[in-house]
């Protein structure tokens, strides 16, 4: 029996607690930012509101403190929003924390002070001084997996012994591990197919989306050769699984479906989704400085036009 102590009460942080206590672990939760989610976590039949079911009695939930990262533990796992990274890092780092972390995280982080784009993982290496972080991605709907659906990520660490020995404290039998050494490619893979989810939801057809789910996949490839990844790791789970989910129902598409229709990003947000994050947008301003400096823009036409669109808030012109 392992002990796994998971940083934010989310959607994706609950029900990742589901598969761990499965597996016969002893679970704590913990969220340092959402009333909302401190509310249902700590209510008494623990209903949540995002997922809309009870979540197991088994689960602990204590409030956020340094107290908890100081608790023995056999992994950490932080599920917190790409805005709370830089924190919690800082928390472990100030606390010299030497348990294994596993990012859930998706998301790239654009440093104006060198001009680059870093993984998160990268952050916590390079930043924070922390070696021993692996990162979970794939094609997971919070929802499904909280239903128990099947669901199959990929666990990254240039090290695979880390990445099934994490594996092994997760995996069950509707939870199906894979393991790639490839730790850039698939953290890009899983953060830019926001980005391109908006663009394939931007089709009016299902011709025109299939044109542009295909399309999407040759400027990732190009983009995943730039960061350093493995073009092999477009054809897997963080590549072409998790675009294929978010490009057929999620958030980002949805946004997209809105920008084809010829909304500017700024009246669909506050016309048709007011109070839902899209992370998509996130992204696009995130890396926008170094995208439009750095990149060949013939080479990544329809990450251009998207750009453009959000940060000049005007009608996506797809070229």
């Amino acid at each position: 029996m392992k002990k796994i102590i998971i940083i934010g009460g989310g959607a994706m942080g609950s029900a990742f607690t589901i598969p761990c206590l499965e597996n016969n672990n002893k679970v704590t939760i913990t969220e340092p930012y959402s009333k909302r989610f401190v509310k249902d976590l700590s209510s008494r039949d623990k209903f949540h509101s995002a997922l809309k079911i009870r979540l197991p009695k088994k689960l602990k939930f204590k409030k956020f403190s340094q107290d908890i990262l100081k608790e023995k533990s056999d992994l950490i796992v932080i599920a917190l929003s790409l805005s709370g990274i830089d924190f919690i890092a800082q928390e472990l780092k100030d606390l010299k924390i030497k348990t294994p972390i596993l990012v859930l995280t998706k998301g790239l982080k654009y440093q104006k002070k060198n001009k680059k784009i870093f993984t998160i993982s990268e952050q916590f290496k390079k930043n924070y001084n922390m070696s021993n972080v692996s990162v979970l991605k794939g094609p997971c709907l919070a929802k499904e997996l909280a239903q128990k659906k099947q669901t199959s990520v990929v666990i990254a660490n240039k090290n695979i012994k880390i990445a099934k020995s994490i594996g092994k404290m997760i995996s069950t039998k509707y939870y199906i591990t894979e393991y790639s050494k490839d730790v850039v490619g698939v953290e890009v893979c899983s953060a830019i197919k926001n980005i391109y989810s908006m663009i394939i939801g931007a089709g009016q057809s299902l011709n025109s989306s299939s044109n542009l789910f295909q399309k999407s996949i040759l400027e990732m490839k190009y983009l995943i050769k730039h960061f350093k990844g493995k073009e092999e790791t477009i054809s897997g789970l963080a590549g072409v699984g998790d675009l294929y989910v978010s490009a057929a129902g999620g958030r980002n598409s949805k946004m997209g479906s809105y920008l084809g229709k010829g909304y500017t990003f700024k009246n669909a947000k506050n016309r048709f989704m007011p109070n839902d994050t899209v992370e998509g947008e996130q992204l696009a301003r995130e890396i926008a400085p170094y995208i439009l400096r750095k990149i060949k823009k013939k080479k990544i036409p329809l990450m251009i036009d998207l750009l453009n669109a959000i940060l000049k808030n005007k009608r996506l012109k797809i070229n």
